[in-house]
């Protein structure tokens, strides 16, 4: 990153460093380096709320890929029950009613080639 492309946060950070080490007892702007200080302590309080706030989300997000996950266990063994039911079955239409293809709807997987592609083989 060039110096053209520092953000604001970065340019503070670097102003700030700049007058501890070389000017921490001389005052610019009518503002002491303490003053200067807590005029921009909003910067480290809002990135730490921001840091916080990453967090509970990216924890809420595990919590609810863990959900799924768990919700997916129970759902196939409901279809698993449903293709063993003598009623209904993995033809019947409460097994293509959940996303499911019917067994008597299935492709056979069989590929007959046609003459003009067997030709070209």
């Amino acid at each position: 990153m060039s110096a053209s492309q520092k953000t604001d946060y970065e340019k503070v950070k670097a102003i700030l460093a700049g007058w501890k080490t070389h000017r921490p007892n001389k005052s610019f702007a009518g503002m002491t380096l303490e003053q200067f200080i807590a005029r921009i302590s909003p910067i480290t309080t809002s990135r730490t709320k921001v840091a916080e706030q990453e967090s509970l989300l990216k924890a809420a997000i595990t919590e609810r890929d863990d959900a799924d996950k768990a919700a997916l266990v129970e759902a196939l063994l409901v279809v698993n029950a449903v293709k063993g039911d003598r009623e209904e079955g993995e033809d019947g239409e409460l097994y293509e009613a959940m996303g499911y293809v019917r067994k008597s709807e299935r492709k056979t997987g069989l590929s007959r080639k046609t003459k003009a592609v067997a030709a070209k083989a």
